[in-house]
């Protein structure tokens, strides 16, 4: 019996003459004739609901998968954006609030902070009500919080406006993973997940590239409402282009439009009758007999899920089990929690040095961080052209660490970035020099981004949502607490010395996936969620 020949559980309904089905996008419905009904004096034909639009996520054309990939990855860039753009006006807002620069850095935890804890509650909320009424509502709410933290008068304002900005905010990088799984099967994964990293570190970028030129030409107020009138863009784009990407969301649609028309041809007397064979015979209870029927869709997902609470329990609870017990997920996600950390210090150092050591305005300021964003446009490149000839060898189809070797190679880019950078910021050395060094760093820490996200993937299948929620809750609380120790690095132990430390810690986290490589086999054996891989 096919799958979406089963039966569904119709305990429910207390009509026993109903024949519940599950309905899939492979279902095959049979033909019924539009009945003929008299309203009044006139007949009317009864016509079926149009389902055309109501069609497997997967199974969409590349212009549309596309046409909805880009409108994800702008999203995500200018939240990106918003927790970036923050760093620029510091010394106005703290001349403005009579605090020190160090206060005002905790604004960069703060946004932090709510990206790490609101996608554990909003994750499972997408997952059962879609993930276009949660990036729109959402969207309105991250507009209206950033236009908060551009209007407050306090400090105090500023920081409830930036955590709830981070929280609403969430949303366009944490539940945009799973858009790309709702369209793109996992050997077609690489290249739009490609896309999705670009766009982050690009946003990254831009927020303060763009708040320095705000910043010295208008009111830091200004940063906040540029970046609240660029999301207003994006959610007004995704209102009218947007369209539902989870393949349970639309069939729930269809059983609702065909269930609601066959009820409708019941009513007028042409009910839509099936061949029941699960029927007691009435002289033999043990012998099964056949007879009509009428039918009525489910969909599996929805009967079998467990209730919110119980998703939002998990969504709680599992990430964590994951992280203190998966030596794999503990290790990734130190590894990404401390080159993410790197990106963040970046807002404060660069700034820093760049005023103290050549004497840059905001602008140039702001300015060099195009960097960052060369160094992802480049990283990407690399990527795309490495997986296409792996998926041309068949390796990209194999085992999960040997898709780590050019990532894990790539990454020794962020401690060779970090030396650099920390050794040739001195008057005596052109200021290029240590922007291209960012430049280097931001690749390596790309190639981290792609080994991290696609080795937990590919080993933890069922369970990659829950790991990848893990390494993004580390990753961002990492990140804004490191933002906040910046000045203290390297004011204590100067440019070079700071880098220095910084980048010997990377020498030692780049041994992780050397070490996977080795003996990745060996530890998924031992994992009960990973261990399913092993053959």
């Amino acid at each position: 019996m096919d799958v979406d020949e089963e039966t569904a559980p119709s305990s429910t309904t207390p009509d026993d003459n109903i024949r519940y089905r599950y309905l899939t996008f492979d279902t095959a419905l049979a033909p019924v004739t539009a009945p003929i009904i008299l309203q009044g004096r006139i007949e009317k034909q009864l016509l079926p609901p149009d389902l055309s639009s109501l069609t497997d996520p997967f199974g969409w054309s590349q212009a549309r998968k596309s046409t909805l990939l880009t409108l994800s990855c702008v999203a995500t860039t200018f939240t990106a954006y918003a927790g970036g753009c923050y760093a620029t006006p510091i010394p106005q807002m703290a001349s403005y609030w009579h605090l020190s620069e160090t206060s005002l850095d905790s604004g960069l935890l703060i946004f932090t902070v709510g990206f790490a804890l609101a996608p554990m509650i909003l994750a499972p909320l997408s997952e059962i009500n879609g993930r276009r009424p949660i990036f729109l509502t959402t969207g309105v709410l991250f507009v209206v919080f950033s236009i908060c933290c551009g209007v407050t008068k306090s400090f105090a304002g500023m920081m409830v406006s930036r955590f709830l900005a981070g929280c609403a905010g969430s949303t366009f990088s944490a539940i945009i993973g799973g858009v790309v799984a709702d369209m793109y099967r996992r050997e077609d994964r690489n290249t739009p997940m490609t896309f999705f990293t670009t766009f982050v570190v690009i946003g990254c970028g831009l927020g303060p590239l763009v708040s320095g030129y705000i910043s010295q030409n208008a009111s830091w107020r200004w940063v906040f409402y540029a970046s609240a009138l660029e999301i207003a863009v994006v959610v007004l784009a995704m209102l009218f282009f947007f369209k539902e990407t989870r393949g349970n969301i639309a069939l729930r649609k269809k059983a609702d439009l065909l269930n609601s028309w066959y009820q409708a041809c019941e009513d007028a007397g042409h009910p839509v009758l099936d061949v029941d064979v699960n029927v007691p015979s009435e002289k033999n209870q043990s012998a099964r007999q056949t007879r009509l029927a009428r039918v009525r869709w489910r969909v599996r997902a929805d009967v079998e899920r467990q209730s919110i609470r119980q998703m939002i329990q998990a969504s709680l609870y599992l990430p964590f089990y994951l992280l203190f017990t998966e030596p794999v997920v503990f290790f990734f996600s130190l590894w990404m929690a401390f080159a993410w950390a790197i990106l963040w210090i970046m807002y404060g150092a660069l700034p820093e040095m760049y005023q103290s050591v050549y004497g840059f305005d905001q602008q140039q300021q702001g300015a060099t961080f195009a960097s960052v964003i060369v160094g992802a446009i480049v990283s990407a490149v690399f990527s795309i052209v490495y997986e296409n000839y792996h998926t041309r060898t068949g390796i990209a189809n194999s085992t999960p660490e040997q898709r780590l070797y050019f990532p894990a190679t790539g990454s020794i880019l962020l401690p060779i970035g970090l030396f650099w950078f920390g050794w040739t910021s001195r008057e005596d050395i052109h200021w290029i020099v240590p922007t291209l060094a960012v430049c280097c760093l931001t690749m390596g820490i790309f190639s981290i981004i792609l080994a991290v996200v696609n080795y937990l993937a590919d080993t933890y299948h069922q369970y990659s949502s829950s790991a990848m929620a893990a390494m993004s809750f580390c990753r961002n609380i990492a990140g804004g607490a490191f933002a906040m120790f910046t000045r203290q690095i390297f004011q204590g132990l100067g440019w070079g010395g700071g880098s220095s430390m910084l980048g010997g810690v990377a020498i030692l986290l780049s041994l992780v996936p050397w070490v996977l490589i080795a003996y990745g086999p060996r530890i998924r054996a031992r994992s009960k969620f990973a261990s399913e891989l092993v053959g």
